[in-house]
């Protein structure tokens, strides 16, 4: 949307053009997974895509702002066992880019809502916001932690391991509550506002909580 807001188009329609550009980008990737002998179509990845747009496009005609945006963390994984790790630079890459891309287990999404904004007479700093995230662990295949070779052969067997969700609550920060008359700023807060901040979580998973003193 901030593209369509600096090559001039009115309000109206870069909010919508911005929003369904991402349904468009995201679409792309859905049918190309469609056509993955392994992955195949997920009516839940495009589910959810529609959604962040939907909550995208809700927010800017509702507030004219983005109160509660969706942020992304990445943590390089050691996965402590030589077959594991062999299979994740198999699914995932071995460089950083293909990691952070692909590596489900050491990606978590957020939800991040700025108490300030939702609530103005609240006393809490303007930048500090609450995060709920989602995330998955002992992800070694698309639906199973099997593989097979073209003839068919087991070649990769960890059914032993769980995969499971994790929910998350933390505290967050929205940089571009931050007041600046720099542009130079301006632009590094808005890049940081895509990413979460490390901090102290609760996490729930496996019917069990559980605190962490940092998630990324």
């Amino acid at each position: 949307m901030e593209l369509w807001r600096w090559a001039g188009l009115p309000r109206k329609k870069r909010i919508w053009i911005g929003g369904l550009s991402g349904v468009a980008y995201e679409s792309v990737i859905e049918i190309l997974d469609g056509f993955s002998s392994q992955y195949g179509f997920s009516l839940g990845d495009f589910t959810a895509n529609i959604a962040g747009s939907g909550i995208f496009i809700a927010q800017e005609f509702a507030w004219d702002d983005q109160r509660i945006k969706l942020k992304f963390s990445f943590h390089r994984k050691n996965y402590g066992e030589a077959d594991l790790n062999r299979r994740a630079d198999e699914l995932y890459g071995t460089t950083e880019i293909e990691r952070f891309i692909k590596d489900y287990n050491a990606q978590t999404y957020w939800l991040s809502a700025n108490i300030h904004s939702l609530f103005p007479a609240s006393k809490f700093p303007r930048w500090l916001s609450m995060a709920v995230g989602y995330g998955a662990e002992g992800m070694f295949g698309a639906r199973k932690n099997i593989a097979f070779d073209k003839n068919g052969n087991v070649i990769f067997d960890r059914t032993d391991i769980k995969r499971y969700r994790q929910w998350f609550l933390s505290p967050d920060a929205d940089f571009t509550k931050i007041m600046t008359s720099k542009k130079g700023l301006k632009v590094l807060f808005f890049v940081l506002s895509a990413v979460k901040f490390p901090a102290p979580a609760l996490e729930y998973s496996n019917g069990k909580f559980k605190g962490h003193w940092f998630v990324f």
